[in-house]
């Protein structure tokens, strides 16, 4: 079978005016056989829908917080560094790639950049405005392979289907989360202070987003090598259906 080109997301320094990735993006999407590329970071819709119709699948990264204007609310002390261009990109490819039904994986910003745009709301900072969370830790230290807090999975879904569990352990890293969950989206994962830690957009082939950071994790966990399994056998052919037995191989 031919290996499935997956679009991943730039992330962006703005101190040095750089386009960059982590090396754990593309090694667990060639580790689970896909080819991995870095897009380019453009707002030219020409280019955006270029990229949409020629690669199998895409990766939306973490990093920047998303622009509040972006859920009609202003911009509190706590909210961290933005980025314009990649919330213009990121908004328009993901509506574009909904449009194709390709496979769309979501990782941290990605969870949350995929309840924006279908309407939701996020926390700008958790430890000042999700009071309910002082028994769960969502900012780690390193290393972030470490798994340092549980959440409960829903059952009969993409997410379920797919790790084959109730109960997972993951590693976590963000002070952002989703505050009002898009009515296009369903919850799939919680963390145990009620927090969302994995949406799945429902009629569609693939599109999944988790809070956590499979990434980091995926050569030491299981579940996160599930994760990046499904994702890029999902990518590899117009309407893949998960083969359980294939990920869990």
């Amino acid at each position: 079978m031919k290996k499935p080109m997956i679009g991943v997301l730039p992330l962006y320094d703005s101190n040095k005016n750089s386009y960059w990735m982590l090396p754990d993006y593309m090694k667990a999407i060639e580790g689970a056989g896909g080819i991995p590329i870095m897009l380019p970071l453009t707002t030219n819709l020409e280019i955006i829908t270029t990229l949409a119709n020629e690669f199998d699948g895409f990766l939306f990264t973490g990093g920047h917080d998303l622009n509040p204007e972006l859920y009609h609310e202003n911009v509190e002390d706590t909210c961290g560094e933005l980025c314009i261009e990649r919330d213009m990109m990121e908004s328009l490819l993901f509506q574009k790639v909904i449009d194709l039904d390709k496979p769309a994986f979501g990782i941290c910003r990605g969870l949350q950049l995929f309840n924006v745009i279908l309407g939701g709301s996020l926390y700008q900072d958790i430890p000042t405005q999700f009071t309910v969370s002082n028994t769960v830790n969502h900012k780690q230290t390193p290393p972030y392979t470490n798994l340092v807090h549980d959440v409960h999975i829903e059952k009969n879904n993409l997410l379920h289907d797919i790790v084959r569990a109730d109960t997972i352990k993951v590693n976590s890293y963000h002070h952002q989360g989703i505050k009002m969950l898009s009515d296009k989206l369903i919850a799939v994962a919680i963390a145990e202070d009620g927090l969302v830690e994995s949406v799945i957009m429902p009629n569609h082939k693939f599109v999944l987003a988790v809070q956590w950071h499979p990434e980091y994790s995926y050569t030491v966990d299981e579940y996160s090598q599930k994760l990046f399994s499904a994702f890029v056998s999902s990518s590899a052919s117009i309407g893949y259906e998960i083969n359980v037995d294939e990920i869990t191989a």
